[in-house]
C-alpha cells in the first residue's frame, strides 16, 4: 500500500511541473506586448500615408502613433483580427498588405494561378511540337541528303568509267 501514495505524489509532481512549463494564454495578457508584438501586426498594414511602405518600417510620426495605437490594443487584450479590422474601419481596406478574398479582390488570387496554368499548358505543346517536328525534318534532310550524295556519286562513277573506257579503247 505504501507505493500508492508514491505514485499519486509523483503524477501530482509531473502535472504541477507541465503546468508550469506551459502558461496560458491568460499570463501573457497582463504583461506589455513586445516590439516584435506590435511589428508582427504592422508588417501586415500598409502607411496610408506613405504609398507601399508597410507600417513597421515606416519612420514617419503617423507611423509611430499608429504602431503605439497596435501596443494600446494588444494591453487591452485585442486580437490580430481585431485591430487589422479597427485599422480597416479607420482608412479603407488599402491599409492591408493582404486585400480580403471578397468582391473584385479575387481577381489578384485568381488572375496569377491562370497565368501560371496557361503558360504551363502552352509550354506543354511547345515542347510536344518540337518533339514531333524535329525527327520529321531531319528524316527529310537525310533523305535529300543521301539523294543528293547517290546523284554526285553516280555521276562521278559514270565519268570514270566513260575515262577508263577512252583509255582502254585507245
Amino acid at each position: 500500500m505504501i507505493k500508492q501514495p508514491k505514485r499519486i505524489l509523483t503524477l501530482l509532481t509531473s502535472v504541477l511541473i507541465l503546468v508550469a512549463l506551459f502558461p496560458g494564454s491568460a499570463v501573457a495578457q497582463g504583461s506589455d506586448p513586445t516590439d516584435d508584438d506590435v511589428n508582427a501586426i504592422a508588417k501586415q498594414l500598409y502607411c496610408p500615408v506613405c504609398e507601399n511602405i508597410p507600417l513597421d518600417a515606416c519612420g514617419t510620426t503617423a507611423c509611430e502613433q499608429w504602431r503605439g495605437i497596435i501596443r494600446d490594443k494588444l494591453r487591452e487584450g485585442w486580437t490580430e483580427d481585431q485591430i487589422k479590422a479597427y485599422f480597416v474601419d479607420q482608412y479603407g481596406d488599402r491599409v492591408l498588405a493582404e486585400p480580403p478574398r471578397s468582391g473584385f479582390n479575387w481577381v489578384v488570387y485568381i488572375v496569377p494561378l491562370l497565368v501560371f496554368v496557361g503558360g504551363i499548358i502552352l509550354l506543354y505543346f511547345a515542347f510536344q511540337r518540337w518533339r514531333t517536328a524535329e525527327p520529321e525534318e531531319s528524316s527529310r534532310k537525310g533523305v535529300k541528303r543521301a539523294a543528293d550524295s547517290r546523284n554526285s556519286t553516280d555521276e562521278y562513277i559514270s565519268r570514270v568509267e566513260e575515262e577508263l573506257r577512252k583509255r582502254s579503247k585507245g
